[in-house]
């Protein structure tokens, strides 16, 4: 069952990793730890936006979606957001290495790696038909104080869909809807 406006967000337990650091022979980051936070601790007494995708390091997300709303954070701000999230269904250690990469300054990303809060959302689906498993159906939400205000979602959800829609979901529909209200 898909979340509604009005309805309060789940309170489920991400696993983020901090602290690591780059060796200087290799590629894994290494010791830090694995920090839990809830996401009533991430969106309480905020109106914040939280965005899900596929898959980190996937084409539209990493080149349209991530990128867009990092750039246009101080205008986010400017109507009234006070922090911006992405989500995936990929673990701590991905989600910080894309973040990297991405040269990521203002969004802040949420490891969902066993799909807990993407399920609770009602917006998991099957991705088998390209090798990816169970993963979160392209949606974004603004969440004022852990309820959900607004939600956008592409059209067409449904398991091993065979197109990736993007535009509902992009930072420019969401900027022109709180510019709008």
């Amino acid at each position: 069952m898909a979340i509604n406006i009005g309805d309060t967000i789940p309170d489920i337990n991400f696993q983020f990793r901090e602290g690591d650091t780059r060796p200087d022979q290799g590629t894994c980051p290494i010791g830090g730890k694995f920090v839990t936070r809830s996401s009533r601790e991430l969106f309480a007494n905020k109106r914040v936006i939280i965005f899900s995708l596929p898959g980190a390091f996937t084409p539209t997300c990493s080149t349209y979606q991530l990128p867009g709303f990092d750039q246009n954070f101080e205008t986010f701000k400017n109507e009234g957001i006070d922090d911006i999230f992405v989500v995936s269904v990929n673990d701590a250690f991905v989600m910080n290495a894309w973040a990297t990469d991405c040269a990521i300054k203002n969004i802040k990303t949420i490891p969902d790696g066993n799909g807990d809060f993407t399920t609770a959302m009602g917006m998991n689906v099957a991705k088998s038909n390209l090798g990816f498993g169970q993963r979160s159906w392209r949606y974004a939400a603004i969440i004022n104080d852990c309820k959900i205000e607004k939600i956008f979602e592409e059209p067409g959800k449904a398991d091993n869909y065979g197109d990736d829609p993007y535009g509902e979901t992009s930072p420019e529909n969401l900027l022109t809807y709180l510019q709008n209200t």
